[in-house]
């Protein structure tokens, strides 16, 4: 095998030399496009290859999204602002973002072919020049005194959809836009449901003189029923709509019964079986697509390097080539690590790669290695005789042992109740200075028992939990390692941490249905209600500044916050309606304001909300019961098999390792025992983006053989996952 420092590796700085170079940067950019799963069609000249590293760089995506939360940011200072700006202020500040946004887009299009220039980017210019023609309309008509609405700001969260790196989010879209045909028929029969029940319930009460609690008629308005029982699907008015018709007769509460068995839980199931299996059906096709984008594009990279071994030899890469290339792909990558690498795909010590074994290094290089550099402990270093003497042993022994862990457990569990007691008696407030020693020895004895650097390794994560049990406020923050010592406890911890980041994604999802919910909520309901602070003296307190409100259960129960009047307060009663809670905006506007409510309801509650549910369904699935991925074993066994594993002691387990992410050149000094100089270890078995966790909940039903690497993808403009067996 060759080795760091032999001839193929010193001399691989030679392949990066004209005529190769192009050749060896078109396939980084392939490579790094396949690693980092973007599918974007470029030019592939040497200019345009160029342009394109320069496009995906890390300090130009960052600027585009600082750009965007900017002019997301700007509704702050708009009207209705919570800090108010001069419009001249607000304007020059959007001005930039377009132009940022502009200029983007002119280097977009100097990467990719023309004709391939409108299929996404479209978007982006339109909403820009529309941004344009809305903010110098909206200046003219507010300069000469006349009224205007800033209509284009509805528009400013489609950014985040439509840039090249919201590929996570235009998939959550495609995964609405799929799911809505068969939503509509259920959806449809929910609603005929409803309008059957209404008019049922307006028969059997409607002539009956029944009286609401705040002395309406009841149920003898059509459309009024309909609302009513629309709500009482979410229960946000339950028991109150009952009750008049339940005061009169217990029988009459058979009808309400009937209706929120069928339609509250039945059709409210209904809508998550339908958009579990549609999303299901249509993510396992564009995850197969995705996968066939990640293998072209990965044979695209073999075909620019390969050479042939001998007259009518199978193509291959050798080793030097591909140390170059993987040099390129990530810079920062060690020696080792990269040698560590080659030998997982080169198993046989052949010098070269086939076909088969060069598809997997996207894969490979996703896994996230942690690369320990074996140190002895400073004491170690200046006494010797002291550190390894019997005593000294016996005492890194016993940190070392499980039972240590347990011993401090049940002080955490001791120092719980005391928390929970009264700190003004004596006894419980000097205890606390008695576990604070405590937990001062104990971060003394592991300090004593692990090379300090190590201790405070950033793959340790634990121990700098430890050093906020010095802050009193914060000590409770230990019960959770109690939580972690129970294996099914522990196990269900873990699953959460790992859907944790792919759970982001719908994040953002959120976040732009909110931004465009409440840009529309501002220009409709901003100044209908108004709040004032607990000490003003004005009479309009009574009614929330709205004389429509007097007398109406929101202004009684001091809903006056719950307004439009600024974003922070239209986000905040979103909130609330998605966890549905009632509003009052029709008694000051028109009827008509339920559409907007209604409309929230259905897009967030129904259709958002259960296609979060399907993916968080399928998601614990697949890290339930899916441990590792083949190539992942592979590595860990090659590990293994050169001696190089770091053995971990017990404390490090469990909700520790679901934590750790980043490589560190750091790790534990054990004496008695000689460590290679340096070691490895995998970092995290979980999914670190979307698109690996999409991978793996459908690898099973994905082959390798399905795929022609010849054949080019029908929508390379996919995302793609972490191909993690192929």
């Amino acid at each position: 095998r060759q080795r760091p420092g032999s001839s193929a590796f010193l001399g691989s700085s030679s392949f990066y030399e004209k005529p190769e170079r192009p050749k060896f940067d078109l396939a980084t950019v392939y490579v790094s496009d396949a690693q980092y799963n973007r599918n974007i069609f470029f030019d592939t000249s040497p200019q345009a290859v160029r342009l394109y590293l320069l496009y995906n760089h890390w300090f130009m995506q960052t600027l585009v999204y600082a750009f965007i939360i900017v002019n997301l940011a700007l509704a702050l200072f708009e009207d209705p602002a919570v800090v108010p700006l001069p419009i001249w202020a607000t304007s020059t500040i959007e001005i930039i973002c377009l132009s940022a946004f502009s200029v983007r887009m002119v280097h977009y299009a100097k990467v990719i072919p023309k004709d391939k220039f409108w299929k996404d980017p479209k978007n982006i210019c339109i909403i820009v020049v529309l941004s344009f023609i809305d903010l110098t309309m909206y200046g003219a008509l507010k300069s000469t005194g006349y009224f205007a609405l800033r209509w284009s700001r509805v528009l400013r969260p489609l950014l985040l959809v439509n840039v090249t790196e919201g590929r996570q989010l235009r998939r959550a879209f495609r995964s609405i836009r799929n799911a809505l045909p068969q939503i509509s028929y259920v959806f449809l029969l929910f609603m005929f449901s409803v309008l059957v029940f209404s008019l049922v319930a307006l028969k059997l009460f409607g002539k009956r003189g029944l009286l609401t609690i705040d002395g309406s008629p009841y149920f003898t308005d059509y459309l009024d029923i309909v609302f009513d029982l629309y709500v009482l699907v979410t229960t946000a008015n339950s028991p109150d709509v009952m009750m008049p018709a339940y005061n009169y007769s217990v029988f009459f509460t058979i009808f309400f019964i009937l209706y929120i068995v069928i339609n509250t839980y039945t059709f409210m199931s209904f809508f998550l079986a339908v958009v579990y299996s549609n999303y299901k059906k249509h993510l396992k096709e564009e995850v197969r697509q995705l996968v066939k984008a990640r293998r072209f594009k990965m044979c695209r990279a073999f075909s620019l390097l390969q050479e042939a071994r001998g007259e009518g030899g199978e193509p291959v890469v050798t080793q030097a080539k591909w140390n170059h290339l993987v040099k390129l792909v990530k810079p920062n990558i060690s020696i080792a690590h990269r040698e560590l690498l080659w030998s997982v795909l080169d198993d046989q010590n052949k010098g070269h790669i086939g076909k088969f074994a060069f598809v997997q290094l996207a894969d490979l290089l996703s896994i996230q290695v942690i690369t320990v550099k074996s140190q002895p402990h400073p004491i170690q270093i200046r006494f010797p005789s002291m550190y390894n003497s019997p005593v000294s042993r016996f005492i890194r022994y016993v940190v070392h042992q499980r039972m240590f862990v347990y011993v401090y457990d049940l002080i955490i569990l001791v120092n719980a109740v005391f928390i929970g007691l009264d700190e003004e008696n004596p006894v419980v407030s000097n205890a606390e200075w008695g576990f604070l020693a405590l937990y001062m020895l104990e971060i003394i004895l592991k300090l004593y028992a692990t090379e300090p650097r190590a201790f405070f390794a950033r793959h340790h994560f634990w121990n700098c939990r430890q050093i906020l049990d010095i802050i009193f406020v914060l000590r409770v923050l230990r019960l959770v390692r109690l939580v972690d010592s129970i294996k099914r406890f522990r196990a269900i911890i873990n699953i959460l941490i790992k859907i944790g980041p792919t759970i982001l994604t719908f994040g953002q999802l959120i976040v732009v249905v909110y931004y465009i919910f409440a840009m529309v909520g501002m220009e409709l309901f901003k100044g209908k209600v108004q709040f004032f602070e607990p000490n003003s003296t004005s009479r309009d307190q009574e009614y929330c500044g709205n004389p429509l409100l007097k007398g109406t259960t929101f202004a009684k129960l001091n809903y006056c916050k719950n307004n439009f009047n600024n974003v922070i307060s239209s986000f905040i009663v979103l909130l609330e309606l998605t966890v549905v809670n009632q509003c009052g905006f029709t008694a000051v506007t028109h009827i008509s304001a339920r559409i907007f409510f209604v409309l929230f309801h259905i897009v967030v509650v129904i259709i958002i909300i259960n296609i979060f549910v399907a993916f968080i369904l399928e998601a614990f699935l697949v890290e339930y019961t899916i441990d590792k991925s083949d190539l992942q074993t592979s590595l860990e066994k090659k590990i293994e098999e050169l001696e190089l594993n770091v053995q971990q002691d017990g404390m490090d387990t469990g909700l520790v390792d679901a934590m750790e992410s980043n490589d560190n050149e750091l790790g534990p000094s054990e004496a008695g025992k000689q460590k290679p100089s340096l070691m490895f270890k995998i970092a995290s078995r979980r999914s670190r983006t979307v698109d690996g966790l999409l991978q793996r909940m459908f690898e099973t039903d994905i082959r390798p053989e399905d795929f022609n690497e010849e054949e080019e993808p029908e929508n390379i403009n996919f995302s793609n996952p972490v191909f993690d067996s192929v």
